[in-house]
């Protein structure tokens, strides 16, 4: 079970299943409600939650021990993350859940080719081969019949 909870991967697959959740029920609640509305509720729901998990487990640190190049970092991702938040609300609003998901998860696809062409990652032939499909899979999902 330690080796389990120390694993990428099961944190990965749970991270799967929840963002899967997520836009099940997602769908469900903003049926009556504006998308953007939305987006605030559930970002508060997620501050009490990480809120209450660090104090659970007292992982709380002094904010002076962040460095600035990880604030200016961390602030761009937090940007982002609402940036998308927004958009995929906005997209589960307009569209179908089983068609908007696949798209968004094109972000397994950019965050590929964005990992070589700015962190210097290398993916083989066989990995190009994964984001291909990946991507192929994401479009043939959404697409309507």
């Amino acid at each position: 079970m330690r080796t389990m909870l120390t694993s990428w991967l099961f944190w990965a697959l749970l991270s799967a299943v929840f963002a899967a959740l997520t836009a099940i029920f997602a769908k469900v609640g903003i049926s009556n409600v504006n998308s953007d509305f939305a987006t605030f509720i559930r970002t508060i729901v997620i501050i009490l939650t990480i809120a209450f998990i660090l104090t659970l487990t007292g992982q709380w640190q002094p904010f002076g021990s962040v460095s600035p190049r990880s604030y200016v970092f961390l602030v761009l991702s937090g940007l982002a993350t609402g940036a998308s938040w927004l958009c995929y609300f906005r997209a589960l609003k307009l569209g179908e859940a089983a068609r908007v998901a696949p798209i968004d998860k094109l972000s397994v696809v950019l965050v590929a080719v964005f990992g070589v062409a700015f962190l210097g990652e290398n993916l083989s032939v066989k990995n190009w081969l994964g984001v291909g499909l990946i991507a192929s899979g994401a479009v043939l999902v959404a697409m309507r019949s």
